[in-house]
């Protein structure tokens, strides 16, 4: 296996029509690279080398419909993700309203708003499984790593900090919000940075609904008004903000210059697939022809606005774990394959469940003139459906058009094929990490992500 330095194998999509390759690593072989220790031998299962295969080979591979029957809505889960980091999960919307803290009162209550319904926590769920599970991989010694005082102790003196900013609040320790319980960080091999790391990922998430909720005129978020509608598009675009730079204060404490890079890609990458999205198709044209470059263009913008966030946190949280080179890397497929996965299967969700178990209206991605992967495949052998994304389904009677052609088509099979695809190559990345109740919860995360209903 060719070995590659982690800080250069990033991953970071590239643009269109350009061959995705990663910077060869500068030393000439694995034993010379201080990156790069080697795994057992158990670790390098030989599927593995199929994981860099192209964004192209991926939608090639969907378009016959996977042999394998994807698990139905009532296929038993073998084991709950969720008890095996349920102690870390316990405080973590105390965590991150803590970390949302303003003097500013109506700020303040903006800020939070979405934290008073929980949300699924999916990626910080994913942040901690990831910790655990790669507790138990090879490590390295690791540059700088935290000094006394850990994740919530600032660079800089709070007077500078604080400055004129009218009741600036205290973020308290872990410890100080722990005080009262019977568990505290001493009591977990998930490092207090990782945990840290798994609140971040939940502020740029929340970050992104916010501002997403404003661009879409979302109506309604967790079954209450969304913000945009609570408080009006400028306050909700301010909170959006405010917890983006929330965000970065915690991930620059975490000190570690690889780690915050990484994460100040993602919020990058989300604003570049936004901007993909708003042009929708390669061919920004009026009446746009399908291309193999049509699927390619929408899984790219597929993997900035949502896998980013899942695949490099999950590749940060082996990173502060200490773990090898290829451990980082194999945290990272994990995360990208999984995040695609989860998207096409919101994709099909679209189409597939009512209103009123999704959420959010059924059909809403066709009214805001969206074409997702089921439309994109039905596009394929339907040639007239170009007429309708090149109106964004503005028309009188394009939106229930353009869910009778897909519901006809292959287009829904096609996605859960591909779903189904990132999910086995999800799985397959963490095949050679040591068995454990954590990597059990990842891939029965994958499982989970196939049955969602919502």
């Amino acid at each position: 296996m060719t070995s590659r330095c982690s800080r250069l194998a990033t991953g970071v999509a590239l643009p269109l029509h350009t061959p995705r390759r990663l910077p060869r690593c500068p030393h000439p072989a694995p034993s010379s690279c201080p990156r790069t220790p080697r795994l057992s031998a158990a670790f390098y299962h030989p599927s593995r080398r199929r994981n860099s295969s192209s964004w192209a080979a991926a939608v090639s591979a969907a378009q016959t419909i996977f042999n394998a029957p994807a698990p139905g809505p009532n296929t038993p889960i073998s084991h709950d993700p969720f008890r095996t980091v349920a102690k870390e999960m316990k405080f973590l919307t105390k965590h991150i309203r803590s970390l949302l803290g303003s003097g500013h009162p109506a700020l303040d209550t903006v800020a939070k708003y979405y934290t008073q319904s929980e949300g699924k926590y999916v990626r910080p769920m994913l942040v901690l499984l990831m910790s655990r599970a790669t507790a138990l991989t090879p490590k390295i010694p690791r540059e700088g790593t935290m000094p006394f005082g850990g994740v919530d102790t600032a660079f800089t003196s709070p007077a500078v900090l604080n400055d004129e900013n009218p009741s600036a609040p205290g973020t308290p320790s872990l410890t100080d919000l722990e005080r009262d319980v019977a568990y505290t960080g001493q009591d977990s091999d998930i490092l207090p940075s990782q945990r840290r790391l798994a609140e971040i990922t939940e502020l740029i998430h929340t970050a992104s609904l916010l501002h997403d909720d404003v661009i879409d005129h979302s109506q309604s978020r967790r079954g209450s008004p969304s913000a945009n509608i609570e408080f009006g598009n400028k306050m909700a675009v301010l909170a959006g903000d405010f917890l983006l730079g929330r965000a970065s204060v915690a991930l620059a404490r975490l000190r570690d210059p690889e780690v915050t890079e990484l994460l100040a890609t993602v919020i990058a990458n989300l604003v570049e697939g936004e901007f993909m999205q708003l042009k929708n198709t390669a061919a920004d044209e009026k009446n746009p022809v399908w291309t193999e470059d049509t699927v390619t263009y929408y899984l790219q913008k597929t993997y900035l606005k949502s896998a980013s966030l899942i695949s490099k946190s999950c590749r940060a949280a082996a990173i502060l774990g200490g773990s090898t080179s290829e451990v980082v890397e194999a945290s990272y497929l994990y995360g990208k394959n999984l995040g695609l996965a989860f998207q096409l299967v919101d994709d099909m969700l679209d189409y597939t469940v009512s209103g009123e178990e999704l959420g959010k209206p059924a059909g809403a991605d066709l009214e805001l003139g969206l074409a997702t992967a089921p439309l994109l495949f039905a596009w394929k052998d339907n040639k007239g459906l170009g007429r309708l994304v090149g109106r964004k389904f503005a028309g009188e009677g394009d939106v229930q058009r353009a869910r009778e052609i897909v519901a006809s088509s292959t287009g829904l099979e096609q996605t859960r094929a591909l779903a189904q695809e990132y999910v086995n190559k999800a799985i397959d990345a963490i095949s050679g990490f040591p068995e454990s109740e954590a990597k059990t919860g990842l891939i029965e995360m994958c499982n989970k992500v196939l049955k969602r209903r919502k």
